[in-house]
């Protein structure tokens, strides 16, 4: 299906004014979380931006809604520009069950398959970790290439078991990372995370990535 997740960061003090878009566009699943910002000083003094808390704005979007969202967001947010938030769309394969595809997409015309949908730009990374070590990660993924990432704070509710059984001892408490960055990018930081942050350390960081077929606010040129 011609399904997209669609993920925003950007500051807390902006998210309403991104629900207000989502709302405007009659999206009906929109969810919002917590997070932090990892940028360093450095990075923040070029841009001459301050750190700031940020909000994880999600929702489920088709591919003509999509479109509508990233230029609203680009015109009345300013999306496009360094330090207004970054917007990423992820490829959805299947939702199970009628009812809920049709609640996700009410109002929204859903076309058929993606094309191509593994040959991405872009991934985003995503590393789950023992509470209280984003900054280990992120000096490991800085040290590979990436710019920034995005920390939410979690809850785990894995089983002692497999845990015992794979040598992986996640504390019940559990930060999250969002890094997003190009394909080319993307195995490097990975491999760095794992060597220094991974199995075997007090971190013990897992990651993954799944491929972002849109984005906005990466900081570089982007063709409408």
């Amino acid at each position: 299906m011609e399904l997209f997740y669609v993920l925003t960061i950007l500051d807390r003090a902006r998210a309403d004014m991104l629900i207000d878009i989502y709302k405007e566009l009659n999206l009906s699943l929109i969810m919002a979380n917590l997070g932090n910002g990892t940028a360093t000083s450095e990075h923040l003094s070029l841009y001459d931006l301050e750190p700031s808390d940020k909000t994880i704005v999600e929702t489920i979007a088709t591919s003509e809604t999509l479109k509508q969202l990233i230029k609203l967001a680009k015109r009345k947010l300013f999306i496009d520009i360094p330090g207004n938030g970054i917007m990423m769309a992820i490829p959805l394969k299947s939702v199970c069950g009628g009812k809920n595809l049709a609640y996700i997409t009410e109002g929204q015309t859903v076309g058929g398959a993606i094309d191509n949908m593994m040959n991405c730009e872009n991934e985003l990374i995503v590393v789950i970790l023992n509470e209280g070590f984003s900054d280990d990660v992120m000096d490991a993924a800085r040290s590979a290439g990436a710019s920034g990432g995005t920390v939410i704070h979690a809850k785990g509710t894995g089983k002692r078991k497999a845990e015992k059984f794979y040598g992986v001892s996640l504390a019940e408490e559990r930060d999250m990372i969002y890094i997003l960055e190009s394909t080319t990018k993307k195995s490097n930081i990975m491999k760095a995370i794992n060597e220094k942050c991974g199995a075997g350390t007090e971190i013990e960081a897992i990651c993954f990535s799944i491929p972002v077929s849109e984005t906005a606010g990466m900081r570089k040129f982007e063709e409408d």
